[in-house]
């Protein structure tokens, strides 16, 4: 075993890269074959260090107190501030490390630096007192050698004996501004933008043919004039002003959201599931009226076209006023400076209206509670379809299993504010195309396909498809609670039974429960869901298996965003998190 000067847990003082600035940090562990230490600044910042570049706290003197009071002078805070008299004495306070944003490749990107950056006071710059009061501070460090001291013992690290000049602290490097590009980059950007649409168009077209098989692709293009009604786009926009009218009133719970970057916690209504209460009545109103809506049915293609229009025109919009808020306002995922990629990814954050959250609101309501309404409308045209006195067994299961995932949804809808959404992803394109188009008119595929494509089925599976829901269903959502309920409050002492890993951060991660079994329980949970959703549907085509497979991909592809992610911001000790919960999203499978 090789002879370590350090050991594990040392308080010692470390130089930052490429300056003469020490601070105090402490070891956490030596590398024998890089020769490295990884040390931990008081900021949580991760970096690894040659061994000549720590030296013990011993070695650094602490500034006497027996300066004159008439030489104290007062000093600014700001890194980038250099004193102009030598005979004024200073001590640089260690108290942390730059941002761990350096470009220096050892530096490990597991922290981002505070807002504060942006109105200069930063919690990252070295501290600068005079001689008089950095004899009153214990723990303060001067990394100049004092004239009147004498010649340094040999035993005295060599970085304390600086000559006496002055000394420019070396500037904070500035927040990042974005981080790595994902959906395959600025090209990526161009091809989803662009294959999108025409998938969403492909899946309508191919399952309104009798015989929906890949033998039939492509599928025939309709006459230009079944794209367009303008009844539908009138449709689209009055479900739009119905629920934002039942968003802004008075009624539910005001919730705080994760703090910003800035530390501020934004407010959101969270009435959604009186939301979706309300549209079922409305509904059932205008069906007791004489309200056909069946017109969803016949005319789906033409209300897809005018969400899609409405969501380009949506996209647009949050581009343009992104341009003219505060840089802390922006989403780190969507500030390339590429503007095709920035306006699919999305450039701010949490883009309001006054007090209305445009993000939290489309996320949330129109799609989501427009998915259950086109359901039930497809319940309808199955009964006039096929002359029956009511829905089949299938499309009941798929109305009923899709109904309580999304009233689920909506009871619990202030978890979605620990989201990935919700907490890092900009307002664009994306997610605009994805609440208003992506996920009413591509996740109610099963039950558009059931309306001319009947599949009995018999009692036995029947119950077995109820079981198997059910079961994807707690997964699901006891996983989801646990989440939530441990971002929210690690401290709760109703949480102190669980096991967790500590991160350089701040932050731990969770190894109890269902976050012990594998790494994303609710992603295993979500995926038995939607095979119970496409077992009523038979096996004769692939098309109804469509939300199965997609999940499959989208999935697998967050997860590997997630993993990404996290070992940039939580560094080794992501690594011994994955060590405890070895598989990803199946037990034993993957």
């Amino acid at each position: 075993m090789p002879n370590v000067k350090y050991q594990k847990g040392d308080t010692v003082m470390g130089r930052w890269p490429g300056s003469n600035l020490y601070y105090e940090v402490k070891v956490l562990r030596f590398d024998t074959k890089t020769q490295l230490y990884t040390v931990i600044y008081k900021d949580g910042t991760e970096l690894e260090l040659k061994e000549q570049d720590i030296q013990r706290v011993a070695g650094f003197r602490t500034r006497s107190s027996s300066r004159s009071p008439g030489r104290r002078r007062s000093r600014s805070r700001s890194p980038g501030r250099t004193t102009r008299r030598s005979s004024s004495r200073t001590t640089v306070a260690a108290v942390a490390a730059p941002s761990a944003t350096d470009s220096s490749p050892s530096v490990r990107k597991d922290v981002k630096m505070r807002d504060s950056l942006e109105i200069g006071l930063s919690p990252l710059t070295p501290e600068v007192k005079t001689d008089t009061e950095a004899g009153k501070s214990q723990g303060r460090y001067n990394l100049r050698r004092r004239k009147d001291e004498g010649d340094s013992k040999p035993s005295e690290p060599k970085a304390a004996q600086l000559e006496e000049k002055e000394v420019k602290p070396a500037a904070a490097p500035a927040a990042p501004l974005s981080t790595p590009l994902d959906f395959g980059g600025k090209i990526g950007a161009y091809i989803w933008l662009l294959f999108l649409p025409a998938w969403v168009l492909f899946l309508l077209l191919q399952v309104n043919l009798k015989d929906p098989s890949l033998a039939n692709f492509p599928p025939p293009l309709p006459p230009l004039d079944a794209f367009w009604d303008p009844q539908a786009v009138g449709f689209v926009i009055l479900w739009l002003l119905f629920q934002a009218l039942l968003y802004i009133l008075p009624v539910g719970k005001l919730s705080e959201g994760v703090p910003l970057r800035s530390g501020e916690r934004l407010k959101y209504r969270t009435n959604g599931f009186f939301a979706v209460v309300v549209s079922a009545v409305a509904v059932a109103a205008a069906v007791d009226l004489g309200v056909d809506l069946t017109y969803i049915h016949s005319h789906f293609l033409q209300l897809a076209l005018a969400s899609f229009l409405i969501s380009v025109l949506l996209s647009i919009y949050l581009y343009v006023r992104s341009r003219y808020v505060r840089q802390d306002q922006l989403a780190l995922g969507g500030n390339s400076g590429n503007v095709v990629y920035d306006f699919f990814k999305g450039r701010e954050l949490n883009p309001r209206i006054r007090d209305f959250d445009l993000k939290f609101f489309f996320e949330m309501r129109p799609g989501l509670i427009g998915w259950c309404l086109i359901n039930f409308a497809f319940a309808l045209a199955e009964m006039k379809h096929q002359d029956l006195e009511a829905p089949s067994y299938a499309m009941i299961l798929v109305n009923l299993f899709q109904l309580l995932y999304v009233l689920d949804g909506l009871w619990n809808e202030e978890a979605i504010l620990t989201t990935m959404d919700l907490m890092h992803n900009g307002f664009g394109f994306m997610l605009a195309f994805g609440d208003l188009v992506w996920v009413p008119f591509t996740y109610s595929l099963q039950a558009y396909y059931l309306v001319s494509h009947p599949n009995p089925l018999n009692l036995a599976a029947l119950a077995a498809i109820v079981v198997l829901n059910l079961v994807g269903f707690y997964i699901f959502r006891k996983s989801n609670s646990e989440k939530n309920a441990f971002r929210r409050n690690p401290s709760d002492p109703k949480l102190s039974h669980l096991t967790r890993i500590p991160t350089a951060t701040g932050k731990s991660l969770l190894v109890s429960g269902w976050w012990g079994v594998v790494r994303h329980p609710n992603y295993l949970g979500d995926l038995i869901m939607a095979l119970a959703w496409s077992l009523p549907c038979g096996f004769s085509h692939i098309l109804p298996w469509y939300y199965m497979i997609y999940f499959i991909i989208l999935l697998v592809h967050r997860d590997a965003r997630d993993m990404s992610e996290c070992r940039r911001k939580y560094g080794s000790a992501w690594d011994e998190y994955c060590r405890a919960v070895c598989y990803r999203i199946i037990p034993r499978v993957y």
